[in-house]
């Protein structure tokens, strides 16, 4: 690749299939480029079990600089965390990525002169402050392809139609007005060219404090209640600046209150949300336990599982997160009150509630084209930070905060407890976390679109004579071909039915499910409970203390969610009205496609929901087939707009992971259930010890 420039190699380097002191793995050459560290197998020989899912941009052995999240060195058999300029190279390099693969290189058969120079340079290329401009991003907008796919019919939010026609399709035209105030960035550098405000908000109150304290337009619900958000001023300011600021948000309230709008709630997410800093500690101690080095790891923290992924509080974070979302829903839904969430800098805790509230309430937003225009709306136009909060250029930690994957993380609960209301599939929400790491999009490797724009104009100007083009994350044909395309689209996806000619004329559209409470609190079916009666002994023994924390906790929701909740929960679904999510205890789980693929101990071959998936689209297969037959014998054309079905051949040795874990990765120890393999170890304490076999299957 033209754009693409070596800065060091090394040869001879051995790469381990996987550290479990057996050394089995191959030599070949690592390199080091301005986009990525890569190893090269010298062994070259075609693979029969080539994998159907494969991206075109990063292979199986390549790491992009971004991804690469930390970086150590084997000394004597100890490992140590490597910054900066080193006094002595280490004989084996570990590096840890933000993917969660762990890659292990021998460096005992190379060069010394090649070891130093590889070790420095990946270090240094991957770890180190850098400029913007020093992305890769920017060498492959000058060499951008032109052969990408241009049927990407996602929203881009970058212009004042597409929020006038985002504001018809919610109906929210009537209270509501796209505004171009912003044009040549005149208010603010954070807020984006073009937003939707309140008719009755003036030009002059957006431009008074460069748009702080103005209601700032997100989604109109069905029955015109609204979501809407803020940033907040500065909390320590002077007296007189105060009073101003005060009374200035009074008179935006009494406007905004006041017929045609309904009434309004506000919510300061700074204060009923965990802080970013929370966020980024849970999420740091969570990703320890999938960072495995090697099986005896992965086994010692088995028999400690449960004790370990509580005290990260990352699942209790991802339940808070949902449940502020449903109290949202239920003020909008239930309450007809317009919602206005308020932030400092309305980008990000902000950004999170908003998305989930929309694919809770609007089954647009649940398709794929939908979905990627929310984040486009929300995020990117949003002036969500993704340059700082991933921290692509290592310039500071305090600004790091894992956001968008916790949305990611809380979208993933839905479309695991609800998956036919989902046009995409979690393979889907895998590799959108993935592209987080990838520099050539430049959808995630900015804090704003003024300063993409102000960049991207720069850019143009340098590089006059050549084309500079960046490219868009939902250009899925950059990263994949159709066949592995296929995996990101849900086969089982309840489409939403064409109304009949007779029901067209109706109003608006309105949620199927009656949400009108019953004068007496429901009571929740006794299956939904935090224990189920076949199990209530076994999880009790397991889990009773910390699950009586959940019950007791003083966070328990108040007694009108309670009932809107379970009254929600004890009708039959409507996968294209609203949804809500189950959020009491263990409902909440770990994504396990995203944080075990690449544990080999984790897998279960021939089992998992691929295997019930494999069946059924085999049978999809076999209707497709027939539907042709018949096609051909009416002589009909075949209508081209259906998707690809993926066809998964023998699926019985597939993993449980599947598509990312390959079919010869094979786990050394039996993946035994929790803490058993201690007990064969020493039988003798088997007749003292409690019964710990757990279905993981039901926690993760």
């Amino acid at each position: 690749r033209k754009d693409e420039i070596l800065l060091c190699e090394a040869s001879t380097v051995y790469k381990y299939i996987q550290e479990d002191g057996s050394n089995r793995g191959t030599y070949g050459k690592l390199v080091c480029t301005n986009f990525k560290i890569a190893f090269l197998d010298d062994d070259s020989t075609s693979d029969d079990n080539e994998p159907q899912f494969k991206n075109k941009i990063i292979g199986e052995n390549d790491i992009t600089l971004q991804c690469v999240d930390q970086i150590y060195g084997v000394y004597d058999e100890k490992k140590k965390l490597l910054t900066g300029q080193l006094r002595k190279y280490p004989e084996k390099l570990i590096i840890y990525c933000k993917d969660l693969r762990v890659f292990n290189f021998c460096l005992r058969y190379t060069k010394e002169e090649e070891v130093k120079r590889i070790v420095s340079g990946i270090i240094h290329h991957s770890q180190t402050p850098k400029l913007l401009k020093r992305l890769f991003l920017f060498s492959y907008a000058s060499a951008a392809p032109n052969n990408t796919d241009g049927r990407n019919q996602t929203v881009m939010f970058d212009t004042l139609e597409d929020w006038r026609d985002e504001l018809e399709r919610t109906k929210g035209n009537v209270q509501y007005k796209a505004v171009s105030t912003n044009e040549g960035y005149r208010v603010s550098e954070k807020l984006p060219l073009y937003f939707v405000v309140p008719i009755c908000v003036s030009e002059e109150s957006i431009l008074k404090y460069e748009g702080r304290g103005i209601p700032i337009w997100c989604w109109s619900c069905h029955n015109g209640a609204a979501l809407l958000k803020m940033s907040a001023f500065p909390k320590e300011q002077d007296d007189s600046t105060s009073q101003m600021q005060k009374a200035f948000l009074d008179g935006i309230y009494r406007t905004i209150r006041k017929p045609p709008y309904e009434l309004l709630k506000t919510d300061d997410l700074s204060s009923s949300l965990p802080s970013l800093q929370e966020i980024q500690t849970a999420y740091t101690r969570f990703k320890q336990l999938f960072l495995i080095d090697n099986s005896t790891d992965f086994w010692a923290t088995d028999v400690k599982w449960f004790s370990l992924l509580e005290s990260t509080n990352w699942l209790e974070i991802i339940r808070r997160v949902l449940k502020k979302a449903i109290e949202v829903v239920e003020c909008l839904e239930r309450q007809h009150t317009n919602v206005l969430l308020i932030e400092e800098t309305a980008t990000d805790l902000c950004c999170v509630i908003s998305s989930l509230v929309q694919v809770m309430m609007d089954s647009y937003s649940r398709t794929k084209l939908g979905f990627q225009s929310l984040i486009q709306k929300e995020w990117v136009i949003g002036g969500h930070g993704f340059l700082d909060r991933c921290n692509h250029l290592h310039k500071s930690d305090k600004e790091e905060a894992p956001v968008f994957l916790l949305l990611l993380n809380c979208v993933w609960q839905l479309v695991q407890q609800y998956p036919p209301a989902f046009e995409f599939t979690e393979t889907y929400l895998t590799v959108l976390s993935d592209s987080l790491y990838v520099p050539i999009f430049s959808t995630f490797f900015f804090n704003s679109q003024h300063q993409k724009d102000t960049t991207m104009t720069g850019e143009i100007l340098k590089t006059q004579s050549s084309p500079f083009r960046f490219l868009t994350v939902w250009d899925w044909s950059v990263q994949f071909d159709l066949k592995a395309q296929a995996f990101l689209n849900n086969p089982l996806y309840a489409e939403k039915p064409k109304p009949e000619k007779s029901q067209r004329k109706t109003a608006r559209f309105k949620h199927q499910r009656q949400l009108s409470l019953p004068l007496t609190q429901t009571k929740s079916s006794p299956k939904r409970g935090f224990f189920r009666e076949e199990t209530d002994h076994l999880i009790k023994n397991i889990l009773g203390k910390r699950i009586g924390k959940f019950i007791n906790s003083s966070d328990e929701p108040p007694n009108s969610f309670r009932e809107f909740y379970d009254s929600w929960h004890s009708k039959p679904i409507d996968y294209h009205g609203l949804l809500l999510p189950r959020i009491d205890g263990p409902e909440i789980k770990v994504w396990a496609q995203r944080y075990l693929r690449w544990i080999p101990e984790a897998q279960l071959h021939g089992g998992g929901t691929i295997a019930i998936a494999a069946k059924i689209l085999d049978l999809m297969e076999e209707v497709q087939n027939l539907q042709v037959k018949m096609d051909e014998e009416h002589s009909q054309a075949v209508s081209g707009d259906t998707h690809a079905v993926p066809m998964l051949r023998n699926y019985a040795r597939l993993s449980s992971l599947f598509p990312f874990a390959l079919l010869q990765r094979q786990s050394v120890k039996p993946a035994l259930p929790t803490s058993t393999w201690k007990d064969l170890e020493d039988e003798d304490d088997l007749v003292k010890r409690d019964d710990e076999f757990v279905d993981l299957s039901d926690m993760l």
